[in-house]
């Protein structure tokens, strides 16, 4: 069978586990394509093709027991290389930490190991995972396999152009403020930032910051189709010790109307005519399905809840993070901090989780009104690459664009990005967002936007 590394990760772990392909055929199928295409792209910055393929045969070996093998069975897939992956360096894009070597899976990657799937490589980020945009002074220049010339997203830029390509089905991202929704969208795959405290992680190899009522950074899954987000948060969500904010929630939740709030314009974003078409497009798709499709004005506060959100990732310990990044001397990342510095610095953790719990109860209420927003992921079309490093005028605009991404991870709620097609060759996405724990919800309107256009699929590395 030719071209594994095209096929769903659905699809190919149905032929696995029914034994019509090996999971060694689909591991070397999957280092081939990362041979063909990696070099054009440098999505994925270490792998190791015997680890793979060790991989694989525990996986064979395990089917021909007659054992079960799990969801992701032969799948594989990337890790983020902010992630603790045993015996591979945590680097978070990051010289200091080029010999941080992780002596345990982080819990996220031990679940993706439990449901069967094949760690085929590690992927990009920029520099401490700060920008939309990958690049660092470690592993180098990430690329969009769509257009060398947009940036791949960020911060798990490396998942997203390695998804696109065919390197992997599934790719591990990481979000905190569209760092998973952001390349899915530039890439044109679908990604899922899932509650907080829906799946759990821990990083032993890293010094600890306060990940659970501050920051929400989760991790998530991008791919290629809906259906495979959907499998990927089941194995990703299994429970684990180690994680103190872990919420044992079902993954499916009570029925609720197939009711959407459907805002082009959210909160002053003023979003570029070919995004305001990519939203209106999709409530037309979701009406097409049988979706009552509410066309609203404005929403809940997204500018407030992006402001104390970025207080929150950047504000907190501020002046640790800049002379770490000076020491680091990376360009990325002192852009990011100094730019940011006037409207984060001073913090006031006590009235920035204050004003939290006011505006979140205020998007619960809203969000008990109508089960699913559908809005913009950006303001704009993928950014030009390295955009916010131009000017003062082009970082405001880069952090003005991405409002929604950076407002929605304040209030702990589930944000899922589907790609919607192309302007010209310029991918095109639109956002929708639940209620806490309601992944389920997101996912079924998903399915529907997909459904109702042309199927996101690998490609060949633009040059």
């Amino acid at each position: 069978m030719q071209d594994l590394w095209r096929l769903s990760a659905t699809e190919l772990a149905g032929l696995i586990k029914s034994k019509k392909v090996s999971a060694k055929e689909a591991a070397e199928a999957g280092l081939a394509r990362l041979d063909a295409v990696n070099p054009d792209i440098n999505a994925v910055v270490d792998h190791r093709p015997d680890d793979v393929l060790a991989q694989a045969a525990k996986v064979d070996a395990a089917i021909a027991r007659g054992e079960a093998v799990g969801p992701l069975a032969g799948v594989p897939v990337t890790i983020k290389v902010n992630v603790d992956q045993e015996g591979y360096a945590t680097t978070n894009g990051l010289k200091a930490q080029r010999d941080l070597i992780a002596k345990a899976d982080n819990p996220v990657v031990a679940n993706l190991r439990k449901a069967g799937a094949v760690l085929l490589g590690r992927t990009n980020c920029p520099a401490v995972s700060y920008r939309w945009f990958t690049t660092n002074l470690i592993h180098g220049d990430t690329k969009n396999p769509r257009d060398p010339g947009i940036t791949p997203g960020g911060s798990s830029g490396g998942a997203g152009s390695a998804v696109a390509a065919g390197i992997g089905h599934i790719a591990h991202g990481t979000d905190i403020a569209g760092s998973i929704r952001y390349p899915a969208y530039a890439c044109g795959v679908h990604g899922l930032r899932p509650s907080m405290g829906r799946i759990p992680a821990f990083n032993a190899a890293l010094p600890e910051r306060p990940i659970g009522p501050q920051i929400s950074a989760v991790s998530g899954p991008l791919a290629r189709t809906v259906g495979d987000l959907r499998i990927s948060l089941a194995a990703m969500s299994a429970p684990d010790y180690r994680d103190p904010w872990y919420a044992p929630v079902p993954l499916e939740g009570p029925p609720r109307e197939k009711r959407v709030a459907m805002c082009l314009n959210p909160d002053g974003l003023n979003p570029v005519p070919e995004v305001v078409a990519a939203v209106a497009d999709a409530g037309k798709r979701l009406q097409a399905a049988g979706w009552i499709v509410d066309e609203i004005a404005n929403t809940p506060s997204l500018r407030e809840a992006a402001e104390i959100q970025t207080r929150l990732w950047l504000g907190d310990g501020y002046e640790a993070q800049l002379a770490f990044a000076e020491r680091e001397g990376d360009p990325g990342a002192l852009a990011c901090l100094r730019g940011v510095r006037a409207r984060v610095h001073p913090f006031d953790l006590s009235q920035a989780l204050t004003r939290r719990a006011t505006l979140t109860r205020e998007w619960f209420a809203f969000l008990d009104k109508y089960p699913v927003l559908l809005m913009p992921v950006s303001g704009e079309l993928p950014f030009p690459d390295h955009l916010d490093r131009k000017d003062e005028a082009s970082f405001a605009r880069v952090w003005h664009a991405q409002l929604p991404q950076i407002a929605i991870p304040f209030m702990g709620l589930p944000g899922l990005v589907v790609s919607t097609g192309l302007v010209g060759r310029i991918p095109v996405g639109v956002q929708l967002v639940a209620a806490r724990y309601r992944e389920d919800l997101c996912l079924a309107a998903g399915e529907a936007v997909e459904a109702g256009g042309t199927p996101s699929a690998a490609i060949d590395p633009v040059t």
